[in-house]
């Protein structure tokens, strides 16, 4: 898929990360994670991000990663589901998935944050730059943690890397998306990426950026579309319903500890009878409390549907 295709995909639908599957021993399961894409590719979600943030993208290693970028997109291939990579850490192996993704034929990249340290703007923009040269296909470059682009600094990006084509805000600092959005224009497609990025939804489609990326997809995918297609129509009765009755008592329960915002997510999946076995040190999995918590709040939202 050419960069500005990829754009033009990008620029409307609702979006999502899937959760990687992992066997009793840990190690990656690919025909557990083929059989959930095929469950949640008919909900319609325009784009899916493999080994992304809630996909455990930090966690992976060895041959890990091309095996899940490679499943993703043969599973997807006779869909209209696009399939992008997640990309991150030092510039190198960010570079060497990127080529990998490549090579098992993702249509794109969301190019995650460097490692831990800190970094100039010079340097983030070297970072971008060079992951963003070592392919053809399109990048979407994600604003969060240790990366936090400016407006000039994008603006350089775009100038020299016709393919870096998305920017996706996971920081929620109002001010500088903004100034990234009157500065950039239709340059890039925009998406919002803060953790349940439902809540979000309402105030940055008044921003211009209505694409989202809906983690909850993952369990409850009609829930996600019904909660998309209602902010894209400015039924706010129905959004502000489902925020009053599923998102916010969720969010008590995912703000419960560090690292439940992925680690939540599979557990929807796993009550939901999709279970993806658990998340990888150094996240934990919820207690059985939890659990129960979030089952009665699946439950009741499923019989209000």
């Amino acid at each position: 898929m050419h960069p500005l295709e990829l754009q033009k995909v990008l620029s409307h639908g609702l979006l999502s990360f899937p959760i990687t599957d992992f066997d009793a021993n840990g190690d990656f399961n690919a025909a557990g994670y083929a059989k959930r894409l095929e469950w949640l590719a008919p909900y319609g979600a325009t784009a899916l991000f493999a080994a992304g943030g809630t996909g455990e993208y930090f966690s992976l290693a060895g041959d890990e990663y091309g095996q899940i970028v490679k499943t993703a997109v043969d599973t997807c291939a006779k869909t209209n589901v696009a399939i992008l990579a997640g990309v991150g850490g030092p510039t190198r192996m960010a570079i060497a998935h990127a080529q990998e993704a490549e090579r098992q034929g993702a249509q794109g990249l969301l190019l995650l944050p460097h490692y831990l340290t800190e970094a100039s703007q010079d340097g983030l923009v070297a970072h971008v730059e060079a992951v963003c040269r070592s392919v053809d296909i399109g990048v979407v470059v994600y604003n969060r943690a240790q990366c936090r682009l400016s407006p000039d600094s994008l603006a350089r990006l775009a100038e020299r890397n016709p393919n870096l084509i998305g920017f996706k805000d996971g920081i929620g600092d109002i001010e500088l998306m903004v100034s990234i959005w009157r500065r950039m224009g239709d340059r890039f497609s925009y998406l919002g990426g803060l953790p349940t990025a439902e809540v979000y939804a309402g105030a940055y489609k008044a921003l211009g950026t209505p694409v989202y990326s809906s983690a909850v997809f993952n369990f409850v995918p009609q829930l996600a579309m019904d909660f998309y297609h209602a902010t894209a129509a400015g039924d706010t009765a129905t959004t502000n319903r489902l925020l009053d009755e599923f998102f916010l008592p969720y969010l008590e329960i995912r703000n419960r500890k560090p690292g439940y915002a992925v680690s939540i997510i599979k557990a929807g999946a796993r009550l939901v009878g999709h279970g993806a076995g658990p998340v990888r040190a150094p996240l934990t999995d919820l207690t059985t409390a939890e659990d129960e918590m979030l089952l009665a709040l699946i439950n009741k939202q499923q019989k209000a549907l």
